[in-house]
């Protein structure tokens, strides 16, 4: 018989800076499948500024690229205990910017990005967050396919989104294409697509261009 235990866990998180708490936006970035949190904020260095601070969770689950050594890349989720893994997940942000934010006496914007596997992530926990997320960017990934449109619909009513693909990326299908484009129409909200030259990557001169338009 399988059973389960809450207890007190430790995640790692990595800033662009150390915070001063008077930034006047913060965008919380998700990295994807396999990847790194510290690695992962590199690709956001000489975006952060005195007004901007990124965040980047890291995922709890760890595990080896190749083999049984080497390196190691973190991940939001498997297809085991997936569902434990899915409201850690909402957890620990949870918590991170319930600790963050109380540090500011003014409530800074909070603007969201998940590249790849942390896009359903990021869709996941900003649909029954607490608190209000002005920009969704979603990197070389989408919605989560199991999300909950009506609770969707109402949290994003007011919320900027946004999707980003490159054109060789070689994850994207075109059946992932169509999942999507039904789950947006039948999410009745308008979502910007954007595209670019490249694969399975941020491409800085795309988010300049996004974090610009984020001013």
């Amino acid at each position: 018989m399988k059973k389960s235990i809450n207890f007190q866990f430790q995640a790692q998180y990595s800033v662009s800076h150390e915070p001063t708490f008077e930034e006047k936006e913060i965008w919380l970035i998700l990295h994807g499948y396999g990847q790194l949190a510290e690695f992962f904020l590199r690709k956001f260095q000489g975006f952060d500024s005195a007004e901007r601070l990124f965040v980047a969770p890291e995922g709890t689950n760890y595990g080896y690229l190749n083999g049984f050594s080497g390196r190691v890349g973190a991940n939001w989720m498997t297809r085991h205990e997936r569902e434990i893994a899915i409201q850690n997940n909402h957890n620990y942000l949870d918590l991170l910017m319930e600790k963050l934010l109380s540090q500011y006496a003014e409530t800074p914007i909070i603007n969201l990005l998940g590249f790849s596997q942390g896009a359903a992530t990021a869709t996941r926990w900003a649909s029954r967050w607490t608190g209000e997320v002005d920009q969704l960017v979603l990197w070389a990934g989408g919605f989560a396919e199991d999300l909950i449109l009506e609770d969707a619909r109402e949290k994003f009513y007011k919320t900027k989104l946004t999707l980003v693909l490159g054109d060789q990326d070689e994850f994207i299908t075109p059946e992932s294409i169509d999942k999507q484009q039904d789950l947006v129409k039948n999410l009745g909200k308008e979502v910007k697509k954007l595209s670019f030259s490249g694969g399975h990557e941020i491409d800085i001169e795309m988010l300049s261009k996004i974090l610009d338009s984020s001013n």
